[in-house]
């Protein structure tokens, strides 16, 4: 009689190995979408918290058009409370009404459980229907319309903002089902938007023609940059400056780069490392800011590691104008970006002077900065030796 107890399954080393990484791609993933669920459903309350004060509060005309930056003011210790978020947050909740049926299904059973108030709160958003009726009408008019829980599970907050920028909501399903489809990373919804997509893809003879030319030059974006922005950096209280550096390459490069500055003994005076600004609906990150106290100005540093680009340049000077207008005092002089670039081992140093209309100021800088060819065969020699040295670390 023949045994029925079946062998076991014997695994190899490689099976073993693609068990560990799918198991943990896999709760990483799991992960990184709760983090962008609650970010994003946070978002959504707030923006109805403001909606339902401006059409019922008690002090609403005490507040009037300027609640927004009272509310600011109140929450300036608490990250990604500004001003401009809080307008972004109410426009979230006016665009996209339908997610109240995941704070529905979310919160109801855990009601049930506790009494707080935050949450016997939530459950009465449906019932203020003099505010709700001012925002649902998409609810019960729109004939094209995703799930709300596909957005929820492959869009970030992020998208959601970009998205809520497009007044036409047929437009808007478009770029929604297109990111989707496509995995689009925000950068990637932002550029297609600007290249007017929806509308070229109105105008073709075949779109399906365009849309293949365009998913071709698309990257898929990776779930790990899901938490990668400035709002999910915020919300986990999470320091930007170090989460934000491209490699630990670049990330040493720059303590040297700020080490040598200061030991130039030119006046020179650290300021901040990766100084986050905000130009329009978009932030930026100045890798190291200085003030230079003998040329009385700011010194704008920006590292790149890899070939010169043309924009680099140019984003370069846009830091440069936004310090000129925006954060220079009056008795400042105008302030100066350095661009250094590293190509393989040969270094391009750049001093942006755009709007620098002051030659005796030029000449200044010229003298009190350090001198290019001194920068540049400091970079190489730094590339060099941090490069080996990572090298001997595998």
């Amino acid at each position: 009689m023949k045994s029925t107890t079946k062998t076991p399954r014997v695994m190899n080393f490689h099976a073993l190995v693609e068990n560990i990484t799918s198991t943990h791609q896999h709760f990483q993933h799991q992960a990184f979408k709760a983090i962008n669920r609650s970010l994003t459903l946070r978002n959504w309350i707030i923006g109805w918290y403001i909606v339902e004060f401006e059409q019922r509060g008690e002090q609403r005309a005490k507040y009037g058009s300027k609640l927004l930056s009272h509310l600011a003011a109140k929450f300036k210790s608490m990250k990604g409370l500004d001003e401009r978020s809080l307008r972004n947050f109410r426009t979230f909740f006016i665009c996209y009404p339908q997610i109240f049926e995941i704070i529905q299904e979310e919160f109801k059973e855990i009601s049930t459980r506790t009494n707080t108030k935050f949450l016997s709160h939530l459950l009465t958003i449906k019932k203020t229907t003099a505010i709700w009726g001012t925002v649902s009408t998409e609810l019960t008019t729109d004939k094209v319309k995703l799930s709300t829980h596909h957005l929820m599970d492959n869009l970030s907050y992020s998208h959601f903002e970009t998205l809520c920028s497009l007044d036409d909501h047929f437009k808007r399903t478009f770029y929604e089902l297109q990111c989707i489809q496509g995995t689009w990373s925000v950068r990637t919804l932002r550029r297609q938007i600007h290249s007017l997509y929806f509308e070229r893809m109105g105008m073709s003879r075949k779109p399906e023609s365009l849309k293949e030319i365009t998913d071709a030059k698309i990257l898929p974006e990776k779930p790990e940059n899901l938490i990668k922005s400035v709002y999910a950096f915020e919300f986990l209280n999470i320091d930007p400056k170090g989460a934000l550096e491209e490699n630990d390459l670049t990330s040493l490069l720059l303590d040297h780069i700020q080490h040598f500055l200061l030991e130039m003994g030119h006046g020179f005076c650290f300021e901040s490392r990766q100084q986050k600004i905000l130009i329009g609906d978009e932030y930026f990150f100045v890798d190291l800011v200085f003030y230079h106290r003998i040329l009385k100005c700011h010194v704008l540093v920006e590292l790149k590691v890899g070939n010169f680009e043309h924009f680099q340049t140019a984003q370069l000077n846009t830091y440069h104008n936004y310090y000129k207008q925006k954060v220079r005092q009056n008795d400042d002089q105008p302030p100066v970006g350095i661009l250094l670039v590293t190509d393989k081992n040969q270094a391009l140093v750049e001093f942006a002077t755009a709007g620098l209309d002051n030659q005796l100021f030029v000449s200044k800088y010229l003298l009190e900065l350090p001198e290019k060819d001194k920068l540049q065969a400091f970079i190489e020699k730094e590339l060099k030796d941090l490069t080996n040295n990572l090298l001997s670390e595998y």
